[in-house]
């Protein structure tokens, strides 16, 4: 019996079925989509959405749906597991294309919406995608009202409907009412959000008595209900279905409905909503059923519940794209605990900052960083030797194959790589899926100049998603204030470029004033800190133990969510940079290091000289290189078992 009870017992929180598919959302605000320049692309669709927005409130989820055999697809199906959504029953359909959606911001009222859905994949789901067993292992499936749309569809969502309830397990629908997918409105008008229509009435109906929780705006529950009052359609739902209702209302939060409908609305149990500025309403109700299910799957009182809904939908609305802005729980907690700073919240520097580092792909721990960005160094050489400055190129491809070649279990490989010289190491660095930092600063500059084209954020805009951007900034904590204002003026600058084009940064500080004792680059750092600058990760060079302590204070005080401190190397001989290494290593917010000419540094003359082979320098650069990961891994087993 114990057995039994064991195998049947749930595995996962919910189950969406339904629409899956790419959100194109215009980059630019406040003009019409035809004059849209650039979208962003994420992933889309109700069902999709409220898997994204539910996992990362702590839910474990699993997504229904079809994908096409294509780049959208795959990406569709990474993004979700990136996210933490089970893929499982996520199907690949070699005959037809992801779905697209694409998405404007004309105006705080206009929000034009364009559907691409001609035969897609996520449109040919059938009974035969719905495996009872798999349903039994959720303690809720979440259905949508688009997926009733077509007879195969409605088919395949009753299955799962009836699978659900045979196994005990409750059913949640989602009335999500676009009449254009239902046939009533044309092809380019996705945005109309209400139609009235007999047919579509019964088909809801149908469904409403085989659920628990029934979710819906007034346009949606006037659809399920018949109606054109509210109260009305809510007594028409209620004729029909015993489940908990709930019922949006926008800014105002929302109604629930566990019993007879009241005579006032405003007697059902509620939660306020939150006054923020509405930037963007599409996807709100998809994290708005997120937030919902987050406590109803928690069994926390309704109100709580209408809580967490209100808190999901109010963030939502106030930044760019539906998944994307869905918050964390971890950022949820926060917003509850500071409240509304400003009712425009994507201006919250600091909810922002959480919402970013709290949403990043997952953790990076043990980097092990081959550093060949280096490009005065390399000219240097090159002239010396008296070749084309073009031949470096070669050499940091040869670095790219020492770094390869000295892979090792449990550490995660990295470089840094510029765009002048390592183009092609570049590329290739990105299919082997290894870390990567690429520099924005000009060599040596002080104050900080930016290399490339003027706009810094369009050049970063260029970038793939996973590299970081690095910037090395010569700077003291006592530097004249002329000197530190034009520093941090540019940092500014970084961070706000990296943001926008959604990447991770990096400030490798070096040429503090040793003589200003063992925390004079902790202080730099705070001074950092201070101006509101939280990059993703430090460069450092090597400190003594007390150095590396004051430092993990100021990191850990201004930012818990920081990725760490990569050590640098400095063209240290290898045995200094041992010691240098086991000390790094002992700091829990170091994570690991990125070296470089202690490395390349002999190889590369020679080479550039002429005077060894292709092969030479890559078995020196190998050794080197590998030296140097079994150091870090010895001192990080050693920390281990201290």
């Amino acid at each position: 019996m114990t057995e039994m009870a064991d195998q049947t017992a749930p595995t996962l929180d919910a189950i969406t079925i339904g629409r899956s598919c790419v959100d194109l959302y215009s980059d630019q605000i406040g003009c019409r989509m035809e004059d849209t320049r650039s979208f962003s692309k994420y992933v889309g669709g109700c069902p999709t959405n409220i898997a994204v927005g539910a996992a990362r409130l702590g839910l474990e989820v699993a997504v229904i749906s079809r994908v096409g055999d294509d780049q959208l697809g795959r990406f569709v199906r990474e993004t979700l597991e990136a996210e933490g959504v089970s893929t499982e029953a996520l199907g690949s359909d070699p005959k037809r294309l992801t779905a697209m959606a694409f998405l404007g911001i004309e105006d705080d009222r206009s929000f034009p919406l364009l559907f691409a859905r001609t035969d897609c994949a996520d449109a040919a789901l059938c009974e035969d995608d719905i495996d009872p067993a798999f349903i039994a292992r959720a303690r809720a499936v979440v259905v949508t009202g688009t997926h009733f749309s077509k007879p195969h569809l409605a088919a395949a969502s009753h299955k799962a409907m009836a699978a659900a309830r045979a196994a005990g397990r409750k059913v949640v629908f989602d009335i999500d009412y676009r009449p254009n997918l239902w046939g009533l409105a044309g092809a380019g008008e996705g945005d109309i959000r209400f139609v009235s229509d007999a047919a579509v009435t019964a088909r809801v109906q149908e469904i409403l008595p085989h659920c628990d929780v029934v979710v819906g705006t007034d346009e949606e529950v006037s659809i399920a209900g018949g109606a054109g009052d509210t109260r009305e359609a809510l007594l028409a739902i209620r004729s029909r279905t015993d489940a908990l209702i709930v019922l949006k209302t926008g800014p105002k939060g929302c109604l629930v409905f566990p019993g007879p409908i009241p005579e006032d609305l405003e007697d059902g149990v509620s939660s306020e909503g939150f006054p923020v500025e509405v930037f963007n309403v599409l996807g709100a109700g998809d994290g708005f059923m997120a937030g919902f299910l987050r406590g109803y799957l928690r069994d926390l009182p309704l109100e709580e519940c209408c809580r967490i809904a209100n808190a999901c939908g109010a963030l939502a609305v106030s930044r760019h794209g539906c998944a994307p802005s869905y918050p964390t729980w971890e950022e949820l907690q926060i917003f509850f605990e500071r409240g509304i700073v400003t009712p425009r919240l994507r201006e919250d520097a600091w909810l922002e900052h959480v919402h970013w580092s709290t949403t990043r792909r997952p953790q990076w721990n043990d980097i092990c960083a081959l550093a060949a960005d280096h490009r005065v160094q390399l000219e240097a050489m090159a002239d010396e030797a008296g070749v084309p400055r073009a031949r470096i190129s070669a050499f940091k491809s040869l670095c790219l194959d020492a770094l390869l070649a000295a892979r090792h279990d449990g550490v995660m490989l990295g470089t840094l790589l510029d765009g002048r010289y390592g183009r092609d190491a570049l590329f290739r660095a990105e299919r082997e899926g290894v870390w990567i930092g690429r520099p924005v600063e000009v060599p040596t500059s002080r104050p900080l100049r930016f290399e490339g084209p003027p706009s810094l954020g369009a050049e970063l805009q260029s970038w793939p998603p996973d590299h970081v951007a690095k910037c090395l900034v010569y700077h003291n904590a006592n530097d004249p204030d002329e000197m530190r204002r034009t520093q941090m003026d540019q940092l500014h600058r970084l961070a706000s470029a990296a943001r926008k084009a959604r990447l991770e940064f990096l400030v490798e500080v070096i040429g503090t004033d040793r003589s200003a004792g063992e925390t004079a680059t902790a202080d730099a750092l705070a001074q950092i800190y201070s101006e509101g600058i939280r990059p993703d990760w430090w460069k450092l060079p090597d400190q003594t133990t007390r150095g590396w302590h004051a430092i993990e204070q100021v990191v850990r005080a201004e930012d818990p969510w920081c990725r760490g401190v990569l050590l640098l190397g400095l063209d240290a001989p290898i045995e200094v940079l041992e010691e240098s290494l086991a000390r790094a290593a002992a700091s829990p917010v170091v994570r690991g290091f990125a070296v470089g000419r202690t490395v390349f540094g002999a190889a590369a003359r020679d080479w550039l000289a002429g005077t060894i082979s292709d092969d030479e320098a890559r078995r020196r650069l190998t050794t080197r290189f590998a030296r140097l990961v079994d150091i870090w891994v010895q001192a990080r087993q050693t920390r281990a078992v201290a």
